[in-house]
């Protein structure tokens, strides 16, 4: 490639995106990331398992949590994307974000961030507790400090990601007041770390001999060390999970068939599944890969009713 042809390359890089069809209420939804919510649905994870799911109070509460957990990330969204402005429009693919391509303003971007920073905690105070509100504010002081220069550090870029999914989990355990299992917490932590960590390796895979195409701080981890994390992490959380379906707390099942025990199967086979993935540097987005799969889709419902069947001891 000519030096002309390098300098015409670049410069198309550089210049901002046209902003797309729409107007600036379309491009602060976008900004949101909607795809990501469903994220968020781990908000039930700690009544399901303690099967007090479904009564209109919890139901109500956690509708409630689901929000307030969305406006939280959508403010860590709008606050990044703003923040990142002039770094995304020389990027070839985080330039079409609407704050990149003038869609939304950088200073209505931060204004609405800092709302939704600010409102979303002291709602949580209002109509939740202290402790939702708490783990509110602590998950978006943490998400701020890894747009400002957590995503620079080695490892605990890993850890804070990870937090976030442990903070979905554990938020609608205190909305609810319901204790959290110290082996719920092992595993949702560790299963998370598996899924964040694939990520990343498979990242790493493809972006290799295409330095700069994708999060700079890949150039700083090896594949062998990001395989060795998520391998470590779906070790302990099938341990964690074993440890935790064994655990009869004292009271005898009465069902037809051990189902809390036998969950154990589905739930192993779902942590080898989604190794594939991994093992093949496929594994993206968690919601993606369970929902292009349909072997892991069915591992995944049948996983599910075995653990509803558990806890309504059938």
């Amino acid at each position: 490639m000519t030096e002309t042809a390098v300098l015409r390359q670049r410069t198309h890089q550089e210049r901002p995106a046209p902003p797309r069809k729409g107007g600036l209420l379309a491009g602060l939804l976008r900004t949101t990331r909607p795809k990501q919510w469903v994220k968020n649905v781990l908000v039930v994870a700690a009544p399901a398992a303690a099967g007090e799911l479904f009564s209109r109070h919890a139901l109500s509460r956690l509708a409630l949590v689901f929000v307030l957990f969305t406006a939280c990330a959508a403010a860590v969204y709008l606050v990044n994307d703003a923040r990142d402005a002039d770094a995304d429009r020389a990027h070839p693919v985080k330039r079409h974000r609407p704050v990149a391509a003038g869609q939304v303003p950088v200073s209505v971007a931060y204004a609405v961030g800092g709302c939704l920073g600010i409102l979303a905690p002291v709602a949580a105070a209002w109509l939740c507790g202290p402790a939702v509100a708490a783990l509110l504010t602590a998950y978006l002081a943490m998400q701020l400090a890894y747009c400002i220069s957590l995503k620079h550090v080695l490892v605990v870029d890993l850890a804070v990601v990870t937090t976030g999914f442990l903070m979905r989990a554990m938020i609608g355990g205190l909305a609810l007041g319901i204790p959290l299992s110290r082996w719920f917490l092992i595993t949702t932590g560790f299963g998370a770390l598996f899924m964040v960590s694939a990520k990343r390796y498979s990242e790493a895979v493809q972006m290799a001999g295409k330095a700069g195409a994708t999060r700079a701080l890949l150039t700083e981890y090896t594949t062998g060390y990001l395989r060795f994390v998520w391998q470590l992490a779906a070790g302990v959380a099938v341990l964690g999970y074993c440890l935790w379906a064994m655990e009869e707390g004292g009271v005898p099942h009465a069902s037809v068939l051990p189902w809390r025990q036998l969950s154990m199967v589905a739930f192993i086979l779902a942590i080898l599944r989604y190794a594939v993935f991994a093992d093949r540097g496929t594994a993206g987005e968690p919601e993606d890969v369970v929902l292009r799969d349909r072997a892991l889709a069915l591992i995944g419902v049948v996983w599910v009713a075995m653990y509803g069947l558990a806890v309504a001891n059938w």
